[in-house]
């Protein structure tokens, strides 16, 4: 079976307003206020948790790996208790994925987000049992852009991991596609968009009617 298996934060999902939420609560807790904005700290807010932690300290000029490391379980704690709170799904994400199922594609996820909290957030959204597999960062011992966690993903959802494509909106998603030898897709409506092209993915999605058509023109 072909597959077509998505990233989740900054693809399926903003998430960034929830992710930026649990970094200001740890940035509170140190004592500093919140450090990054909504909106404009997005694009650092999808590049994961620790990142933040790095871009926050960074910004107040006091960065040190150690305190990454240490508020990191905080800041998982604080966006596990809310972590549906800002988050929308992209328009037409879900109507593009039964489309595809439709037309005989098994769709699963591949995401970098805890595989607790992916399966979480997933539910608390309502549309967990519309995804075939779900393999998160931790679900392997490797994670995104090694090729495997996208070979688990497709074979899960009961598919030919070499008849697949990855849905993302990152160079790590490109980087992982181009491991695994399949196509990639780069959305261009989340925060990172712009930067999208230059990666030269197999195609760019502007908006989810149209990835039917690009999914058929790549793997049939």
């Amino acid at each position: 079976m072909r597959t077509v298996i998505f990233d989740l934060d900054g693809t399926l999902a903003d998430t960034s307003g929830d992710l930026l939420a649990a970094a200001n609560a740890c940035f509170r807790g140190l004592g500093h206020g919140d450090v990054l904005v909504p909106g404009q700290d997005a694009g650092i807010a999808l590049r994961g948790g620790k990142m933040m932690l790095r871009h926050g300290l960074e910004r107040l000029g006091l960065y040190d790996a150690a305190t990454v490391e240490a508020q990191y379980p905080v800041l998982l704690d604080a966006y596990r208790a809310a972590i549906d709170t800002h988050t929308v799904l992209y328009d037409g994400a879900m109507e593009a994925v039964e489309t595809l199922k439709t037309a005989g594609y098994g769709v699963g996820i591949c995401t970098n987000k805890p595989e607790a909290l992916a399966e979480l957030l997933l539910r608390r959204l309502g549309v967990r049992d519309a995804f075939a597999s779900m393999v998160g960062a931790d679900t392997l011992p490797v994670r995104k852009p090694d090729p495997e966690p996208l070979r688990a993903a497709a074979r899960r959802a009961g598919g030919d991991p070499a008849q697949c494509v990855l849905i993302g909106d990152s160079d790590t998603d490109r980087n992982t596609a181009r491991a695994a030898g399949v196509p990639s897709v780069l959305v261009t409506f989340g925060p990172s968009g712009a930067d999208m092209a230059a990666l030269q993915p197999e195609a760019l999605l502007d908006r989810f009617a149209d990835l039917p058509g690009l999914v058929a023109d790549l793997i049939g």
